[in-house]
């Protein structure tokens, strides 16, 4: 998991006051996605939820669950990073890298027979966090489904938003590529193991509620390669990334106030998956945490033997465009471990309130354990810049 489908919740209900009229475009600049694939979800019961939940025991199978499930109300495949520079002028220097497409099915009925009807919506983030700008570069994409202009294949990893698209290949490489005035990406990913199922085999919980959960499979450790290019100056870059892909019918529980959640690639070929759901008085309403081995498993085997994490902040830094005052160094205690997360620089807030009415941190930090760095990730951290509302 992680929590994220909140934030895809506001991106598409601000998306959906623009979608209204049978005729309107999307949000963004050339952007006007065709239709997902069917789902291969039973129709609801009469009187039951408009969206279909996620059901505990429901296995995995790919490639399939590899592509769009659009029976469920949001979805999306989100890959951060950590890249080094390889040539040019500031060859060896670090770089944050996120690209997040999202899916999400709105009330409309399906069968509606007008192509102009949105069904389906599309979206896109992409960001660089170079640490010489001191901030985020920051663009996004958004649209609802029509016209072939994009679209999310049910079949496999499949996703493009106008000249935006992430693809998986029949080598299991993921291929990304963003292009944009700020910023532009070419890159692969190769997965060095089999995906990794979060949760209960997938089937991971959000909350105290049976219905508050996700279909959540990760893969971490992606070798990383490509280029980017950052206000027109392009460069090689290698590194390596996280992908998590998760799919929802459930909003945030109405106690909470927003999560923390980090997503981190250790030296060893180990890997941690952690989030905390917070309530609105300050407490935890949901926890998890996974150490991933070096061979691509789970390292308990079962959710009910994960470590719960307890995240303390360490150090704050407050945004002098809203206000928002984020814990941005972190330490996550799980067992007899304690990390410290130290972010690559403080400015990583993204603000997305454009689209979506959202402001949030999303920035790349190192792992620090016994005073030596061993790793890199990225955390999120959402609610900060007021109490989420969808």
């Amino acid at each position: 998991m992680n929590p994220r489908r909140r934030v895809l919740a506001a991106l598409c209900a601000g998306l959906a006051v623009r979608t209204g009229e049978p005729r309107a475009q999307a949000a963004s600049a050339s952007s006007a996605p065709s239709a997902p694939a069917a789902s291969s979800a039973p129709p609801a019961p009469a009187g039951a939820s408009f969206y279909p939940p996620i059901v505990r025991g429901t296995p995995l199978a790919f490639p399939r669950d590899h592509g769009a499930h659009p029976a469920w109300r949001t979805e999306w495949w989100y890959l951060t990073g950590w890249l080094r520079r390889v040539d040019g002028a500031r060859r060896g220097e670090p770089l944050g890298m996120q690209i997040t497409f999202f899916r999400s099915r709105t009330r409309h009925d399906a069968a509606n027979p007008s192509r102009f009807a949105p069904t389906q919506l599309l979206l896109a983030h992409a960001a660089l966090a170079p640490p010489e700008h001191a901030r985020l570069l920051h663009a996004q994409r958004a649209a609802r489904a029509g016209f072939g202009l994009a679209q999310a294949s049910g079949a496999d990893t499949d996703v493009s938003v106008g000249r935006w698209a992430l693809a998986r290949g029949a080598d299991d490489h993921y291929r990304a590529r963003i292009e944009d005035a700020q910023l532009s990406m070419a890159l692969e990913f190769v997965p060095p193991t089999p995906p990794v199922a979060q949760g209960e085999a997938g089937f991971s919980r959000k909350g105290p509620g049976e219905h508050q959960a996700s279909m959540y499979y990760s893969r971490p450790q992606l070798r990383t390669s490509g280029s980017v290019s950052i206000q027109g100056h392009e460069t090689r870059v290698e590194g390596t990334a996280w992908l998590d892909h998760e799919w929802s019918s459930e909003i945030l529980d109405r106690s909470a106030d927003g999560w923390d959640w980090v997503g981190l690639n250790f030296d060893d070929g180990s890997a941690l998956m952690a989030f905390r759901i917070r309530r609105r008085d300050g407490g935890v309403l949901w926890s998890h945490a996974r150490w991933i081995g070096a061979g691509g498993r789970p390292v308990s085997g079962s959710a009910a033997a994960d470590p719960p994490p307890r995240f303390d902040e360490v150090r704050s830094w407050t945004s002098p465009r809203t206000g928002a005052r984020y814990p941005v160094a972190m330490t996550i205690t799980l067992e007899a471990r304690t990390l410290v997360l130290e972010p690559l620089f403080d400015d990583q807030e993204l603000d997305a309130r454009g689209s979506a009415g959202t402001v949030y941190w999303e920035g790349a930090v190192r792992v620090i354990e016994a005073r030596r760095e061993i790793g890199r990730g990225y955390l999120e951290l959402t609610g900060y810049a007021g109490t989420l509302r969808f």
